[in-house]
């Protein structure tokens, strides 16, 4: 239990739960301004080495990987990936959960839902403004304040000292040189390092995380592509949160280093098992937080999670009542009382899980 010991300060969980909840707007467009910023030693494409922590736990304390079982089970709709949403009178369509990573396991669909892909004529994904990143870019640069601190604030005036030291080190390990990241916001940094090396270097390589790879295959095959979201609505939400707690999310992400690759292996392995559930009691039991960090827990699910979730499904009926739609969205929004496959069913919906 070593492994899990050194992560279970509070800022540690705070950092996981930002990661979980990165979309693909962070993913594509600001790891991307990473690798200009990367070494060259960087680009030699190094392998993966994350552990899965489900197996650690199953060595370990079986006795907690139980408990954490226990507590996923009892997560409302936290089985599966792909859903089927039906109406009266009008043909289905389909909700599946996406990872936002490049990793060949999750860049493949399951045969179900590759035929109800095939089968649809409409695909909508969270934001289609990553499919065309200068045209994204321009229209952020209208909104500069959602990036970059246009007052006299910079990154280094908000932190500590010794947290400078941290992310200072950190980012030079990474062949980012700290003064060129001083106005960033930090959850754009964030965004920057979060993901291991292997994945930077896969992306950096031009491989496309699902959402992507979905709409270019379903552009190539003469389906409409529709967004939900633009990339200032989810860049307004991530600054919606207090400042506070990126600065918390970014320095304490940076501290985690190379076991940032055991948290992404092991989402990887629940992702390809559907168990959607089972994201937040693995890090809520395993990395255990401190007092007094729930309040900050729940304005971040609230802002990045619940308040997006309606939004989405509000803009989505259009198009599902349409029918043949194939709606593609980050797998952390389909469970849970306010996760997307209950909101349809309260929408008038007959949602059903189709995995197979």
């Amino acid at each position: 239990m070593t492994r899990f010991v050194a992560f279970a300060d509070r800022a540690s969980l705070l950092s996981l739960k930002l990661l979980a909840a990165l979309n693909v707007l962070f993913f594509i467009l600001f790891f991307g301004a990473a690798f200009l910023l990367a070494s060259k030693a960087q680009a030699a494409a190094p392998v993966c080495t994350g552990s899965d922590m489900l197996a650690e736990l199953q060595n370990s304390d079986p006795a907690l990987l139980g408990k954490i079982e226990a507590e996923a089970k009892k997560t409302l709709n936290g089985q599966g990936l792909l859903w089927k949403l039906e109406t009266p009178g009008r043909k289905p369509s389909w909700l599946y959960g996406t990872m936002h990573v490049t990793d060949p396991r999750v860049t493949s669909l399951q045969p179900a839902a590759q035929k109800a892909f095939d089968a649809a004529h409409t695909l909508v994904i969270e934001t289609t403004d990553v499919l065309d990143q200068q045209a994204m870019v321009a229209s952020l640069m209208k909104k500069p304040e959602l990036m970059m601190f246009t007052d006299a604030t910079t990154l280094p005036s908000l932190l500590s000292p010794e947290d400078a030291k941290v992310v200072n080190a950190a980012l030079e390990a990474r062949g980012i040189p700290p003064a060129s990241v001083t106005k960033m916001k930090p959850w754009m940094l964030s965004a920057m390092v979060a993901l291991p090396a292997c994945e930077l270097a896969r992306k950096s390589g031009g491989a496309p995380v699902l959402d992507i790879l979905l709409a270019q295959q379903a552009k190539a095959a003469g389906k409409e592509v529709k967004g939900l979201e633009s990339a200032a609505d989810q860049l307004s939400a991530m600054a919606s949160l207090p400042l506070e707690f990126h600065i918390k999310g970014l320095v304490e992400t940076l501290k985690l280093g190379d076991r940032m690759d055991d948290v992404i292996e092991t989402m990887v392995v629940l992702y390809q098992r559907g168990d959607t559930g089972m994201f937040w009691p693995l890090f809520r039991n395993a990395l255990p937080s401190a007092a007094g960090d729930e309040q900050s827990y729940a304005a971040f699910e609230e802002a990045m999670v619940t308040t997006r979730n309606k939004t989405m499904v509000e803009r989505a009926e259009p198009l599902i009542n349409a029918g043949d739609a194939f709606m593609a969205v980050g797998a952390l929004h389909l469970p849970g009382p306010d996760g997307l496959v209950e909101l349809f069913r309260k929408a008038g919906y007959t949602v059903t899980s189709a995995d197979r």
